[in-house]
């Protein structure tokens, strides 16, 4: 008796399935082909315009639709690199819902679509076969905040079979960021690993915190999230690094750097704190509309700042926003006397840019022992 009601159940269940309406086939977007262009493709048979924009044009073209109710396009060749970008549908801005790798924000702000072109032989910031590090998250107790806060914290090959004491490098994240996105996004631990290997830059730690000193939906005033970020820094996080870590406790070894609100936050602590940092990087950002009032207090300490600032670095890119802001940070430290590196090169404000910062700025930070 069971065999017919197992054929009963089979022909029912055929009988479902048949109507059932076929489903499409998979989108696959975004393609990225061996002579490095792309084909961005998204289903929208209802749409009436599709535009991408992207990190790698300089427009935001029109996608066709095909039959099928897919739109798409092909764009290329591109220079090998990671891009952000997105669909706009009807004028509503929208994910590659057919990709899973995206460019998140710890406050809101759009989520945007990542696509990498690779090179012809591994990039600057790739895994290469080499000794590698690791990235530890790490939870301390701020006394500035009243609660626990969270670091990266990337240690260079071999840490744990060597003794000596190693430089620091803390580095900051952006507007939007958080203490994840210099490893997510800037690929640190892989550019560290690979200029260590080719022996351009000393083995360093390099401490990511979050600089915002509460999150976005705490409401707290610009000038209590700065100032409680500088002494949970300096009073929290540095005693908990050096007391769980192999660093060295000389100013000479420890470095400030960060990129645009980070290197807002460089501009402002790094001055302020010559009993901590000897060295100084400023990615994409500068001292607002005054820096002669912003930075006075550099302005008046001068030369100590020359004596004891082993690096004082700024670098913009000429189609960044912040280019203005930090060619008048640059004009007047040069009015004060105070000496630094001022470069300028193309890109706009974008990881494009941070990566190719942090690659050439490391090895000038802490150099290779000879």
């Amino acid at each position: 008796m069971r065999i017919p009601t197992l054929l009963l159940v089979l022909s029912f269940c055929a009988v479902v399935e048949a109507q059932q309406p076929a489903q499409p086939p998979a989108v696959r977007s975004p393609e990225v082909s061996a002579d490095h262009r792309i084909t961005f493709r998204v289903r929208a048979p209802n749409a009436s315009k599709v535009t991408v924009f992207c990190e790698c044009l300089t427009s935001e073209p029109a996608l066709t639709k095909g039959t099928d109710g897919v739109w798409s396009v092909t764009v290329g060749p591109i220079e090998p690199d990671i891009y952000e970008y997105h669909f706009t549908v009807d004028g509503v801005d929208n994910l590659d819902q057919r990709n899973p790798v995206v460019k998140y924000n710890s406050r809101p702000n759009l989520i945007e679509s990542v696509v990498e072109v690779p090179g012809a032989s591994p990039m600057f910031y790739d895994v290469k076969p080499v000794p590698h590090g690791i990235v530890s998250m790490r939870y301390y107790p701020s006394k500035a905040t009243g609660g626990i806060r969270r670091a990266f914290i990337y240690t260079p090959p071999n840490y744990d079979r060597s003794n000596g004491r190693l430089p620091v490098l803390y580095l900051l994240h952006g507007a939007d960021g958080d203490e994840t996105v210099w490893t997510q996004f800037g690929r640190v631990n892989l550019i560290l690993d690979n200029l260590i290997a080719e022996k351009k830059v000393t083995p360093m730690i390099v401490v990511m915190p979050f600089a915002y000193a509460y999150p976005w939906h705490a409401g707290v005033a610009a000038d209590k999230q700065r100032a409680d970020f500088e002494k949970d820094l300096t009073e929290d996080l540095i005693p908990f690094v050096q007391a769980n870590y192999r660093v060295s406790t000389d100013r000479e070894q420890r470095a400030l750097a960060g990129l645009s609100m980070g290197g807002g936050l460089t501009l402002a602590i790094g001055p302020r704190h010559l009993d901590l940092f000897s060295r100084l990087a400023v990615f994409s950002s500068g001292a607002g509309q005054n820096p002669e009032q912003s930075l006075a207090a550099i302005g008046k300490n001068a030369k100590a700042i020359n004596d004891k600032v082993r690096l004082f670095w700024i670098g913009v890119g000429t189609e960044d926003g912040a280019m203005a802001g930090a060619k008048r940070t640059s004009d007047y430290l040069n009015s004060a006397g105070v000496k630094h590196i001022y470069k300028t090169t193309p890109g706009a404000h974008t990881w494009i840019v941070w990566r190719k910062y942090l690659n050439e700025v490391a090895p000038q930070i802490f150099p290779a022992q000879s």
